[in-house]
């Protein structure tokens, strides 16, 4: 029995350098919508930024703004000030380290994508790739934000091996 109750992914936060420079490059490169912002939050008498969010008790969220990024995901991306931040140059763990991640978008046209993006002076990895084995059929591409985190843009018109092959029930059929 799995978490009771889930429906699907509703938000992904992350936390950047320069939340003015992240704003633009959502807005202007990825074509996010811009939602709203929230805070700023900060605890100087307990200890719950801790508590509730684990970080340093006396770390302010500065601000954090809400994107909407094609049709599903949500960004929720925070501007954080603390007594024991690291050096975020060196902070942003690649897909090797634990806590590695990155974040991937659906699109239609991979090759006018990465156009875009390479035309908007984005780093742009090598690729993209062909998927074999049960992701046959995904063509994939990484790429890097301003302030280094990585980025995926995915894209399988006619679907993926594994999920021809493993049709899902209709809810409710």
């Amino acid at each position: 029995m799995g978490l009771p109750g889930l429906r699907r992914l509703d938000h992904i936060g992350f936390t950047v350098p320069d939340l003015d420079e992240a704003h633009r490059w959502l807005v202007d490169v990825l074509g996010c919508e811009y939602l709203y912002s929230l805070g700023p939050f900060q605890h100087d008498d307990s200890d719950w930024m801790t508590t509730h969010l684990a970080v340093h008790p006396r770390a302010v969220m500065v601000e954090n703004r809400w994107f909407r990024c094609g049709d599903q995901a949500v960004f929720e991306v925070f501007h954080y000030t603390s007594p024991d931040r690291r050096d975020p140059a060196t902070s942003i763990p690649r897909n090797s380290d634990v806590g590695g991640h990155h974040v991937a978008l659906y699109v239609d046209d991979l090759d006018a994508a990465i156009e875009h993006l390479r035309v908007s002076g984005v780093q742009v990895l090598e690729g993209p790739t062909a998927s074999r084995g049960p992701a046959e059929g995904n063509r994939w591409i990484y790429f890097l934000s301003p302030w280094g985190m990585q980025f995926e843009l995915v894209c399988y018109p006619g679907g993926k091996a594994w999920d021809k092959e493993h049709p899902r029930e209709e809810v409710g059929a």
